[in-house]
């Protein structure tokens, strides 16, 4: 159930109207463990709020449970919240299900007997044999730098970046395949926070989508999003902001350009950040003087103005630096749909982005291409 949640997390749900058909649908459940008299509560989320309510609590007897609701054209997601904690999540289809809860093994639980639900059925079992492998490579790599295996850490290295790379293939193979299911729009929109889908990755897969959900206010915001993250992609033009310098003074992109620049989006307090800083100020020395100019955007929080000056110096960054002191509300990261940090866009001298994210030898071996 984590992805689904997750992806909740990031998009939730839209609403058409009710079709006023007056029929039924049956849940039947199986709970197995639980004891008579065990209460599930249904959850709905809803469609103007956004926040799951509960609709419906159903008893657990003889290690079963029913429950019968109206159908209903509406595109949700319920699930069943266990008292013991945990979530069964189901998509209402107007067709009768069938649950299975374990109370031992929530995320072994299952919902059947509609095309959305069997299909995130399968997409849960391969997302955990995908995670399985992560584990067991995460504590191979564990005992690798116990032992300072380093030919081993290289390995696990990329064998952890072949697990991510899989899982991945198969989300967009499960959302290229199920085209009508809320799920799918839902998942696009995960994958976009997680980073693993980008702006012209997540349009394409927007277009696999069926003409009904493309017409959905879910697809609507993940479009609008696209737009956002289309705004600071590879090949456009990199958006104009300007903010205060540490001294008080106004301090903008245009002001800041050099045949290739820099923009590093950072914060005092994170510690990526602050390791990665020795290379950029290495590769800044080596080529500031043939071209090459920074422009920092720190994501210091409101009151850490002192802390945030007191890193540059500490850092060496001798460079151009501005902040709103606005922690992740910062207008700059948003604009260039930064979620995490330390994040970096690559300028050429007319200000339009050729390459992003590049940290380590990736940055020096890139600047040392352009200006060697």
């Amino acid at each position: 159930m984590k992805y689904l949640i997750v992806a909740l997390s990031a998009l939730f749900l839209m609403g058409c109207q009710n079709n006023g058909d007056a029929d039924n649908f049956t849940i039947t459940g199986t709970a197995q463990g639980m004891a008579d008299g065990t209460n599930l509560t249904v959850y709905q989320v809803n469609p103007t709020t956004n926040q799951p309510a509960a609709i419906d609590t159903v008893t657990v007897t003889g290690g079963k449970f029913t429950a019968t609701y109206p159908k209903s054209e509406m595109r949700m997601v319920n699930y069943f919240a266990l008292p013991q904690g945990g979530s069964v999540a189901y998509f209402p289809e107007n067709e009768d299900l069938e649950v299975v809860i374990y109370k031992d093994s929530v995320q072994a639980s299952y919902v059947t007997g509609s095309p959305q639900n069997d299909s995130y059925r399968t997409f849960t079992n391969e997302i955990r044999k995908l995670g399985k492998q992560r584990e067991q490579v995460v504590a191979r790599y564990r005992e690798a730098q116990r032992n300072n295996d380093a030919a081993l850490l290289r390995q696990l290295q990329q064998e952890n970046t072949d697990v991510s790379t899989r899982e991945k293939i198969y989300k967009s193979k499960f959302i290229a395949e199920n085209g009508n299911s809320i799920f799918s729009v839902m998942l696009i929109s995960e994958m976009m926070n997680r980073k693993e889908m980008n702006a012209i990755e997540a349009k394409d897969a927007i277009a696999k989508l069926s003409p009904e959900l493309q017409e959905t206010a879910m697809v609507a915001k993940i479009k609008a999003t696209i737009e956002e993250m289309s705004a600071a992609e590879i090949g456009a033009k990199a958006p104009e902001f300007s903010a205060k310098t540490p001294d008080g003074q106004e301090l903008g992109l245009k002001d800041a350009l050099g045949k290739y620049t820099i923009i590093d989006f950072w914060a005092s307090w994170c510690k990526p950040c602050r390791r990665e800083n020795p290379n950029v100020v290495n590769v800044y020395q080596k080529y500031h003087d043939k071209g090459l100019n920074i422009i920092s955007v720190s994501l210091d929080r409101q009151g850490q103005r002192d802390r945030w000056i007191q890193a540059i110096e500490d850092d060496n960054m001798d460079w151009y630096h501005v902040s709103n002191l606005q922690f992740w509300q910062d207008p700059i990261a948003k604009m260039y749909n930064v979620r995490s940090i330390p994040a970096t866009f690559l300028l050429d001298e007319n200000g339009v982005i050729i390459d992003k994210n590049l940290r380590g030898p990736a940055l020096e071996n890139k600047i040392a291409s352009l200006l060697n």
